[in-house]
């Protein structure tokens, strides 16, 4: 709910910087009636929100990754810091006139310090992108790889409109760039919002349901389709006893021991959380050994992911394995893995 809510007061931003640009561009024109001062008095806005603009972009990407910098007021605080400086350069700048100016002739003007108003709105991009890369490079964020290389991409279109901008004001392409780009992380948001579990960051069940009937459609002849019902063993006792906060990260312990198992397989796998402690994950392959091969993956994934944890408990799965039929629905299939997975539970035992 936090990223959702910077990412509203991006747009709102992102809404004063098209507006205020608009107006001043419409005065200084000559289209609509209008002086220096208000000329001034809009340049600010624009400059202002650009750099606010940037700095719910850097939280939305920071609370979309949980990083620990949005844990802690202090540092939202500090990180906001550049904001308050940019605002008391607009505002010593009606006086100094170091930033931008419009002389007596009414035209406008860069002053000294111009590059100011780019390097301090332009520094929370900066920042995110390493920060995001940093991420990439280690692999230890709680979400996905693939999606993190995706935020980091996010910013390259504006920062570069943003470059060409202030190199020739006359050309307004940093709006169409921050418009698509807006666009772009809107309809990954709602894309999200429906097809992905916001505790594990895997697949839903419906993304679920719409894979397996893409899959089996497209399905070759020489290809198998095949299920891995995956279960959480003494889920119910991890969270009565160590509590429900406990509970979450264990499953988000499964859900990245699943991907680590996943991870080299000669096709992508549909990894999802099917409900509760439940994950269900969907290959195609013309490979008849790998099932086994898979099992055994993400159980020592697991298990050196529990090694590396100072867990007050002990996590370990139970699996399940089912080959598609010709006839079979997605529910047969998981009926018949779920059986499955309960001998393979009961031998654990």
């Amino acid at each position: 709910m936090m990223a959702q809510r910077n990412f509203v007061l991006s747009i709102i931003s992102e809404m004063i910087f098209f507006i205020s640009d608009t107006l001043c561009a419409l005065i200084y024109n000559g289209v609509i009636p209008g002086n220096g001062v208000a000329i001034m008095i809009f340049k600010t806005i624009y400059f202002l929100s650009t750099a606010t603009m940037c700095f719910f972009w850097f939280l939305y990407f920071e609370y979309l990754r949980e990083t620990s910098l949005v844990k802690k007021k202090r540092k939202i605080s500090l990180a906001s810091s550049v904001i308050w400086l940019m605002a008391l350069l607009l505002f010593g700048n009606f006086f100094g006139k170091y930033l931008f100016y419009i002389d007596n002739r009414g035209i406008y003007y860069r002053g000294p310090l111009f590059i100011l108003t780019y390097v301090l709105a332009y520094s929370y991009v900066i920042i995110s992108c390493a920060r995001i890369i940093t991420d990439i490079v280690r692999n230890d964020s709680k979400i996905d790889r693939n999606y993190l290389i995706i935020l980091a991409m996010f910013p390259i279109a504006p920062g570069i409109s943003g470059i060409m901008q202030f190199i020739d004001p006359t050309y307004p392409v940093a709006c169409v760039a921050m418009s698509l780009t807006t666009l772009l992380l809107y309809l990954h948001w709602t894309d999200q919002l429906i097809s992905v579990d916001p505790l594990t960051g895997l697949s839903n069940r419906k993304q679920l349901m719409l894979s397996f009937e893409q899959w089996k459609k497209n399905k070759g002849d020489e290809d198998m389709l095949f299920l891995l019902l995956v279960d959480a063993n003494r889920f119910k006792y991890i969270n009565d006893t160590y509590g429900h906060l406990e509970g979450d990260y264990a499953l988000r312990l499964v859900a990245k021991a699943l991907k680590q198992g996943c991870r080299n397989l000669p096709r992508r796998a549909i990894i999802s959380r099917y409900g509760g402690d439940e994950f269900v994950v969907l290959v195609s392959t013309a490979d008849v050994t790998l099932r086994e091969e898979l099992k055994n993956k993400i159980n020592e994934s697991l298990a050196e992911i529990v090694k590396n944890e100072d867990l007050r408990f002990e996590l370990t799965v139970s699996i399940g394995c089912a080959a598609l039929e010709d006839s079979d629905e997605l529910k047969d299939l998981i009926a018949r893995a779920d059986e499955a997975m309960y001998e393979d539970k009961n031998t654990g035992r």
